[in-house]
């Protein structure tokens, strides 16, 4: 207990530690600050071997022991790699290049020799700080960046200052400062530099959880968790629809196998022939503002007015009209898009009864659920002139009184019965909106009448958050489509003959909440939603504001500057001359700065001055006498007559050598001016003596 109390604090024993080992630490913990938020993406062999090295690196820096070899880290670069390739099987790509980058960075570390050395680090640093973008561009994110290039900043000023023990704070002052400087071109370059499309695509490996895809899988998910995270932002031109109108058309899924639901393939809809769309009623206009969905489908509100297999502009992506209605961009959504649209809740949307995606809405696979087919023949068989309409209310009826239920968690299909559909519909009867539709569709085709999924979005928040509505990713929803030689393509949702209210209310099941959920919800049943919404709000400022910026505005911004009509090469036009510019400005301040650092630092700079004083004195001052050397000659051939000027010169040597210094300090130059002011009395009374 006595050694605990006795025992200097942690602060004061790292301020008394020599500067290389200082410096180096501060160096890891700069290092471990720039990889933590990679360790939720990276495997744990990874984040675990980082770790052991950085502390290993650490431990040597506080003993001052020797750093390993070139067999240890060609040795441990071997493994990397080749751990590496064992969990990605390859070494290309986001996930496998930022685990290699992770490993390199941390090992750099173990060879840290030299300058150069410490630079390497440095910049491999600063890269990794700027591939925590490619997994999120939150204001979290934003602000983490921000720190971690302020703290890299900080250790490559502390590398540039060679001399002295320099604190901490001042070398982050520094590095504030420079990004301080740095902040206006940074914005400058963010306004007028052209925005281009992402250079790779970053996929979605979500499963389990709500979204939109290409494709559904029947019953492979015991348990699906809702992602609150937000799909969309919609603000409407006065009064927004009600809920049950409020679907938002995604990809539509035609193809079955037996357990697997996909769609058809672009190329085969744009040669299917046209239809008839017919919108009615009033329409509704809504900006949109879409987060990245990682698919190549824009949810839109039905039905949006627009000729079969024509094409739109939305900022950098062309999206085309398919043949069952969804907008088909050219490549996947990988960015997030801002856009105006309009839609009428009452459409109809008329096909010829001989067309190919008729027949294949027909389609079953063979010698799949059995049970499924025989009761819907049967169905068929007692309503024998029924029409389409009368034989789908009939199924939903069979739905709303056949004790089936909504959840979440109704387990996994298939597992003793590969007919999934049977399972679903005579046995466990429970799922959430896949099984319903899915068993639906196959219903209905047995009984002879075209019919397919959509999926998308269904409602949106009933609170509006800085005048949007928000749609989620829980809100992900899938309905059904059947075909009448009348009317065309209806929509039929059986999940709400089983859970009326999650179309008419936009209500969602909820998953039993964490510890920290439920603790707040205990002391204010609003707190939760508050402090989500509040964040949520922040987020969308920044969205709108930062995130946001496209083309179209920087075209605006063109416009007010007086160009009529800005285009692409106007753009780059003028990126050019600001970029050239810039480089000239560049070059301007590294010849001075080079002009500069030939005539020495600041302390160089005034001790030739003082030098030229002494020489005046008739003193054999010489570049490599420093402060007290003179002193000694001023005293040797003056004695008494210095008048403080000794004195001075042996403070300025103290000065030179103080832990604490480093360059030229207040103080210092107060010395330098206090010398030379000295020597020039001293040299005024030299002369008024001979004269005399």
């Amino acid at each position: 207990m006595k050694a605990l109390i006795s025992a200097p604090p942690v602060r004061q024993r790292f301020q008394h530690l020599p500067r290389e080992a200082r410096d180096t630490l501060f160096l890891l913990g700069v290092i471990g600050l720039i990889t933590a938020p990679h360790a939720g993406h990276l495997p744990l062999w990874c984040s675990a071997m980082a770790a052991v090295i950085l502390f290993w690196r650490a431990l040597l820096a506080l003993r001052g022991a020797a750093l390993p070899g070139r067999t240890v880290l060609i040795t441990a670069l071997l493994a990397t790699a080749a751990r590496t390739l064992i969990t990605y099987r390859t070494l290309l790509g986001r996930e496998a290049g930022i685990t290699l980058l992770v490993v390199l960075l941390a090992l750099k570390t173990l060879e840290l020799r030299a300058r150069r050395d410490a630079f390497v680090v440095f910049f491999l640093g600063f890269f990794l700080v700027l591939t925590q973008s490619l997994y999120g561009q939150s204001i979290a994110v934003a602000v983490w960046m921000i720190v971690s290039v302020w703290a890299m900043l900080t250790s490559l000023v502390l590398a540039q200052m060679p001399a002295g023990r320099p604190p901490l704070a001042r070398a982050a002052w520094a590095a504030a400062r420079t990004t301080a400087l740095g902040l206006p071109l940074m914005v400058l370059l963010f306004v007028i530099f052209p925005r281009i499309g992402p250079l790779w695509g970053v996929p979605d490996q979500a499963v389990g959880r709500t979204g939109l895809s290409n494709n559904m899988t029947f019953g492979n998910m015991a348990e699906i968790a809702l992602d609150d995270s937000i799909a969309m932002r919609l603000r409407f031109e006065g009064r927004a629809p009600e809920s049950a109108h409020l679907y938002f058309r995604g990809p539509v899924l035609t193809r079955f196998d037996g357990r697997r639901w996909s769609a058809t393939p672009a190329v085969f809809q744009r040669t299917q022939g046209r239809g008839s769309l017919e919108v009615q009623g009033q329409p509704i206009q809504y900006e949109v503002t879409l987060e990245p969905l990682r698919i190549s489908s824009m949810p839109l509100l039905e039905s949006s007015p627009g000729a079969l297999g024509s094409s739109i502009q939305v900022d950098s992506l062309r999206l085309t009209r398919a043949t069952d209605l969804q907008w088909l961009a050219e490549r996947t959504i990988t960015e997030r898009l801002r856009f105006q649209a309009t839609a009428y809740t009452r459409f109809s949307y008329q096909r010829q009864s001989n067309t190919p995606d008729l027949q294949e809405a027909l389609e079953l696979p063979a010698n799949a659920n059995p049970r499924t087919l025989i009761w819907a023949q049967a169905l068929r068989t007692s309503m024998p002139n029924a029409a389409p309409d009368d034989l789908v209310q009939r199924v939903l009826k069979h739905l709303h009184d056949g004790e089936y239920y909504y959840t979440l968690s109704p387990g996994v299909y298939g597992k003793q019965n590969p007919h999934v559909i049977d399972e679903f519909w005579f046995e466990r009867r429970a799922g959430f909106c896949e099984h319903f539709a899915g068993a639906f569709v196959v219903v209905m085709r047995a009984m002879g009448v075209p019919t397919r999924i959509v999926t998308g979005y269904q409602g949106v928040d009933p609170v509006q958050q800085d005048g949007y509505y928000v749609v989620r990713q829980s809100h992900a929803h899938a309905w059904a489509e059947y075909w009448t030689p009348e009317q065309g393509w209806q929509r039929a949702d059986p999940t709400a003959a089983v859970a009326p209210e999650r179309v008419l209310q936009s209500r969602q099941l909820r998953p039993e909440p964490g510890v920290v959920a439920s603790a707040l919800s205990t002391m204010s049943p609003e707190l939760l939603t508050r402090l989500r919404g509040t964040l949520e709000l922040i987020n969308n400022r920044w969205n709108q504001w930062v995130l946001n910026y496209s083309r179209g505005q920087q075209f605006e911004l063109l416009r007010q500057l007086g160009v009529e009509q800005p285009s692409w090469q106007d753009l780059a036009q003028f990126s050019v001359v600001l970029l050239t510019g810039l480089s000239l400005i560049a070059v301007a301040l590294t010849a001075w700065s080079t002009w500069r650092e030939r005539r020495g630092n600041a302390w160089h700079r005034q001790h030739e001055k003082l030098l030229h004083q002494m020489r005046k004195l008739g003193l054999a001052a010489a570049p490599h006498h420093g402060p007290r050397t003179l002193a000694a000659m001023v005293g040797a051939s003056f004695g008494t007559q210095d008048q403080g000027l000794a004195l001075a010169l042996l403070e300025l040597e103290r000065q030179r050598y103080a832990p604490t210094d480093l360059a030229l300090a207040a103080s210092a130059q107060q010395l330098f001016a206090q010398a030379q002011s000295c020597a020039r009395a001293l040299l005024k009374s030299v002369k008024g003596t001979l004269s005399s």
